[in-house]
């Protein structure tokens, strides 16, 4: 059991590693020093790195070894609409009951999203919170597994989404619209506004940079 707790530890660190750009887009990862960064060996590191390439994380380059796979607008533009259809399909899936049951909770993590907004933070895993307690009474656990292998892949397209304080205000905004249609008995207008707000943002011409992003 330890030996799987071990492996599962390395994954969260590297994909943390990835996600805020420590691993940055489009580099090559450096197994003897992220080993020794992470205080194990190359065998379970290695193990790692291919189920992050199997999940899609990372890109195993044949003679190059890992790769970080760069920001890719038109990947986003694969992704989002996915996500949103998923997320959409385990609302219809969960009873309006289990749905409004969570109406006040979902609020205040809103109000927790637009405190961090007004103080200047980083929303995307106030944003991802939100999310995870929408779906949390979906008694799918296939669908559940889709999603949750899915989105990793967005967070970090998210983090440079909630980067603009418009497009993060207009998501809270989204957030109350979903909660308040729950909160009037309209499914239909709870998933509506749902998939509007996975809606594919735009990143054409945005600017990756600082983020080790292909140019």
């Amino acid at each position: 059991m330890a030996k799987a707790l071990l492996r599962q530890d390395i994954a969260g660190e590297v994909t943390a590693r990835v996600l805020d750009g420590r691993l940055p887009a489009d580099a090559r990862v450096n197994e003897v020093r992220l080993a020794g960064e992470l205080g194990v060996s190359r065998t379970p590191l290695r193990e790692v790195l291919i189920g992050l390439a199997d999940h899609g994380l990372l890109v195993a380059a044949p003679g190059r070894g890992f790769l970080v796979p760069p920001l890719d607008p038109a990947e986003a533009g694969r992704l989002y609409p996915l996500v949103a259809e998923l997320e959409a399909l385990a609302v219809r899936w969960t009873s309006l009951l289990e749905l409004a049951g969570l109406t006040d909770e979902l609020d205040r993590c809103a109000d927790e999203m637009q405190t961090a907004l007004d103080r200047g933070e980083e929303l995307s895993a106030l944003d991802e919170r939100w999310h995870g307690l929408l779906l949390s009474r979906c008694a799918n656990p296939h669908l559940l597994r889709l999603i949750v292998q899915t989105k990793p892949l967005l967070k970090r397209y998210e983090m440079h989404y909630f980067r603009a304080p418009e497009r993060a205000a207009r998501s809270i905004e989204e957030h109350r619209r979903i909660t308040a249609a729950i909160r009037d008995g309209d499914l239909a207008e709870a998933t509506r506004w749902l998939v509007r707000n996975w809606g594919c943002p735009s990143f054409e011409g945005m600017s990756f940079e600082g983020r080790g992003a292909k140019k």
